[in-house]
C-alpha cells in the first residue's frame, strides 16, 4: 500500500536497466503497479511471446541510502536517551545494514528463487514464479506472474483445507 513512483520516473528506471528500445518486447507493460511497498513495486507485463510477466522494480536510490539512513536511525536511537547507559548499538545497526542491502539484492533474490524453484520443482503443493533471468538486473526482478490469494483467506476455509495449509508450511520450513 505504499506510494509508488509516477510513471515517467519508472520509465527511467527501466531505461537504466534494459536500455531505451526496453518496450519493443513487450505487448503491454502496465505502469500502474499491482503491489507497492518501502522499497520497490511490482508491475504486471506481457512480453511479445506471450509470457505474464511480475516485474519488481526497486526505486531510485534506495540501495545507496541504507548506509546513511541506518546511521540516522541510529542517530535519533541514541540521543533519543531510550537505550540503557552502555548499550552497545552498533552490531545491530551493522546487521540492520546488512539484512537491508540484502532485502535490496536483486540478483541475490533471482538467485534465491532459482534455487526454490530448483528444491520445490517436484512439488505438487507449491508453485513458485519463473525466474526471467534476461529480464533481471541489480534493481529490476522479472519472473513469470503467479496468480495467488492472501494467505489470511485460509481462515475461512474449512478446517481439513487449513490442516493441509499448516501442514505444508511446516513441512516446508
Amino acid at each position: 500500500d505504499a506510494h509508488f513512483m509516477p510513471s515517467a520516473q519508472l520509465r527511467t528506471v527501466l531505461t537504466e536497466a534494459w536500455g531505451k528500445d526496453w518496450h519493443r518486447d513487450f505487448r503491454r507493460f502496465e505502469t500502474r503497479p499491482i503491489a507497492a511497498a518501502s522499497i520497490g513495486q511490482v508491475h504486471r507485463a506481457e512480453l511479445r511471446d506471450g509470457r505474464i510477466l511480475a516485474v519488481k522494480v526497486q526505486y531510485p536510490g534506495v540501495a545507496e541510502s541504507i548506509d546513511s539512513d541506518v546511521s540516522n536511525v541510529g542517530a535519533l536511537i541514541r540521543m533519543s536517551g531510550l537505550l540503557p547507559k552502555g548499550f552497545a548499538l552498533a552490531p545491530y545497526l551493522d546487521e540492520a545494514r546488512r539484512q537491508l542491502r540484502e532485502e535490496a539484492d536483486y540478483l541475490a533474490e533471482a538467485d534465491h528463487l532459482a534455487r526454490f524453484a530448483t528444491l520445490l520443482a517436484e512439488s505438487p503443493d507449491f508453485t513458485l514464479p519463473a525466474l526471467v533471468p534476461e529480464r533481471t538486473t541489480a534493481r529490476v526482478l522479472a519472473m513469470s506472474f503467479v496468480a495467488g490469494q492472501p494467505i489470511e483467506d485460509a481462515a475461512h476455509q474449512p478446517q481439513d483445507v487449513r490442516d493441509r495449509i499448516a501442514t505444508r508450511l511446516i513441512e516446508l520450513l
